[in-house]
């Protein structure tokens, strides 16, 4: 029974690749969230592509902006964001981990650096840099805290589904099977469903961007005020959000204590998985 079910779900991540892949370029998005979204529907199959739908399709010609103010798509967009870009370090992570048969920790330590190495320097740090002036620097601190906390909510919710499917399907620990890559699918899904809540944090308190809107008339307009990164919001995003925006953020006081419940958070986490590490 299980091996048609993990049929049927590649059969219906394949659709949904296809379809998110020519739908998509339609979308006044970011090509920074676009990869996110295709990245996603790699990872999570339907679930993806209904989250693509449902939070940043754009219904009517010219609805965007106000379509993806919503707070909850906002936050879609943030969550979503931290899981294409974390889920392509900690999957490599767990493939070099079962490849070199390494120990639960050393596992585990592999797939938290890589997974946050990738989704802060790269996805997050990198690719989003434009938002705080083009410094690189600058958008390693600025986006140092958010990563941290959602990448530790992610694999709160990845490490423990892992661990504990993997032993119970045949071919789950081997990434030459496809089994493995259903539990990695099912625990992406979990972990995503666990950094919802502080993603939703994040962005209310100004940490982070959910959803953008880029179309091509702002992106020219940004670019011949590229020395102006902040005057407008066009080219930043839509519905008042900015990668770090305008808003009042917390104290320093209240960011430790949510990195330190994150915290507590993965531990107990990997408290739970414990209970299923050979």
């Amino acid at each position: 029974m299980i091996e048609g079910i993990i049929a049927t779900w590649f059969v219906l991540t394949a659709l949904s690749l296809v379809f998110v892949v020519i739908d998509i370029p339609k979308t006044p998005e970011s090509i920074v969230l676009k990869w996110a979204f295709v990245i996603l529907v790699i990872f999570t199959g339907p679930f993806g592509a209904f989250f693509y739908v449902l939070g940043c399709r754009e219904p009517l010609a010219g609805t965007h902006e106000q379509y993806v103010s919503a707070t909850w798509r906002q936050v879609l967009g943030s969550t979503m964001h931290c899981a294409a870009g974390d889920g392509v370090g900690i999957i490599a992570g767990a493939v070099i981990g079962a490849v070199l048969q390494l120990s639960p920790w050393n596992d585990f330590a592999l797939e938290y650096a890589l997974g946050f190495g990738f989704g802060w320097t790269f996805f997050q740090a990198y690719a989003m840099r434009d938002m705080v002036g083009g410094s690189y620097i600058l958008s390693l601190k600025e986006t140092f805290i958010p990563e941290l906390v959602s990448m530790n909510l992610l694999m709160t919710g990845m490490v423990p589904t892992m661990k504990f499917l993997r032993p119970r399907i045949e071919g789950g620990e081997d990434p030459t099977q496809p089994a493995f890559w259903f539990v990695v699918s099912m625990a992406m899904i979990v972990g995503f469903i666990l950094a919802y809540p502080i993603n939703w944090w994040l962005v209310v308190n100004n940490m982070k961007h959910g959803m953008l809107t880029v179309r091509p008339e702002a992106s020219e307009h940004a670019a011949a005020e590229s020395n102006s990164p902040h005057e407008g919001s066009d080219h930043d995003g839509a519905g008042g959000h900015d990668e770090h925006g305008g808003g009042e953020r917390p104290g320093v006081v209240t960011i430790i204590v949510v990195t330190l419940l994150t915290f507590l958070a993965l531990m107990a986490g990997l408290k739970l998985a414990g209970g299923f590490f050979g």
